[in-house]
């Protein structure tokens, strides 16, 4: 019902301020609209084609780690922590595993891995879902700590940042200096997701595998902090592409490696495991398209412009510092639309400077937040889910944590 209403209003409210502005003498918005609606159709149907490939290789990966044992086993290793979070998964259950991998890849920055990672978790709390067309506690949860997620290392927007720099003649210009802001913020994020789906649910937090969790990855963060934040901007950056390509094709190989060990057919269990590829990417393909054509009606008729502009406003009325409103739109824009969010980022960045204070903000909102209509649409229209109940509230009250903590952060850090 909520994605329901969304969809309407985009529709219908890009419809009204096409009109006025077409009594504006705007003659091509409604040309400008039609544009757009089949663009991001093709869009849509590009990307979810787009994932048959990546879809096949890691369901089939992931096939073969499920006849090896090993996502029983990685599964029964954070069985403790899993248990307070989705009490209502079984205890071993492959979901388990498939989440935890999933959280992984995000924090890595991997979202090729993720995603296909985090649809075969969904499928695999589906068949636990008592009402197959209504989200279950598991689902949500799972959903809105996947928008919410902690993202490690922002590789993508360090890279762009770096190579706007230089075209910028910038010299010893430091791309990787959001990396820590980012990091808090989208730990904030994760927290304000965790708690208030936590408190709907009626899931006690207060336990020693919580506590062990949040104090192991706070020591992680420091350590990582400590350790790559002596590195030249470029020599970050490759070394934490080395990281992540190592951790995706050690799990590779340690998978293949097992499943040869315990003689199982690998060849056979990733052709089967690759078949489903294709029929979850098919499935994608017309939920994508609808959030897809209602943000481009939205977005398209100056609806996003206008709600900055009225923010800004109002800010500057109160008397409040006004220097944020300018990368605001990234953070509207993000949980629409990831590829949009990034060229309103590199907008900015023209705009105001690499590296301003709205250019760097505008990078550690693109870092924190998430595509959150794009990560609904996609994982519960895999499954079917016709009834999201309140992961779009809770996903979006997240961005709305890391948006807020972005602007203070860097604040704190860079005003």
């Amino acid at each position: 019902m909520v994605l329901n209403a969304i969809w309407v209003g985009f529709i219908l409210v890009g419809f009204v301020v096409a009109l006025f502005k077409l009594f504006q003498g705007d003659v091509q918005i409604f040309t400008k609209i039609l544009t757009g609606l089949f663009d991001t159709a093709k869009t849509g149907f590009d990307i979810s084609l787009g994932l048959v490939g990546v879809m096949s290789l890691w369901l089939g990966i992931m096939k073969i780690g499920e006849r090896a044992g090993l996502i029983a086993l990685f599964a029964r290793g954070i069985d403790p922590l899993f248990r307070r979070v989705f009490p209502d998964v079984p205890r071993g259950h492959p979901a388990n595993g498939s989440m935890v991998m999933n959280f992984s890849a995000n924090m890595l920055g991997l979202d090729n891995a993720a995603t296909p990672l985090g649809l075969k978790a969904m499928k695999e709390l589906q068949e636990i879902n008592p009402d197959k067309e209504v989200a279950s506690n598991p689902m949500v949860m799972f959903l809105v700590l996947n928008t919410a997620g902690v993202t490690l290392i922002p590789t993508s927007v360090i890279a762009i940042r770096q190579s706007m720099a230089v075209s910028q003649g910038l010299t010893n210009f430091n791309a990787a200096d959001i990396f820590l802001p980012t990091l808090i913020c989208t730990f904030i994020s994760f927290c304000a997701g965790l708690f208030v789906v936590a408190r709907l649910q009626r899931i006690p937090l207060l336990n020693l595998p919580m506590a062990v969790f949040f104090l192991g990855f706070g020591g992680l963060m420091g350590g990582l902090y400590l350790w790559l934040s002596g590195l030249p901007a470029d020599q970050m950056a490759r070394t934490i592409g080395l990281i992540g390509s190592l951790v995706i094709i050690s799990i590779i190989a340690l998978f293949v490696a097992v499943g040869a060990l315990k003689r199982i057919n690998v060849y056979e269990a990733f052709v089967e495991g690759a078949k489903d590829g294709f029929q979850v990417a098919v499935t994608i393909i017309p939920y994508l398209i609808a959030i897809l054509v209602a943000i481009s009606v939205f977005r398209t008729t100056g609806g996003m412009e206008f709600l900055v502009s009225a923010v800004g406003a109002g800010v500057a009325a109160i008397g409040l510092p006004t220097d944020w409103v300018a990368a605001l739109p990234v953070g509207l824009m993000r949980p629409l639309s990831g590829s949009g969010a990034r060229g309103l980022m590199v907008d900015v960045m023209t705009t105001y400077g690499v590296g301003s204070f709205q250019g760097t903000l505008a990078c550690i909102i693109q870092g924190s937040t998430e595509t959150t209509f794009y990560v609904l649409a996609v994982y519960f229209g895999s499954v079917n889910i016709k009834k999201t109940r309140y992961a779009l509230g809770c996903g979006l009250l997240a961005d709305l944590v890391a948006l807020v903590a972005a602007v203070f952060v860097a604040y704190a850090f860079f005003g």
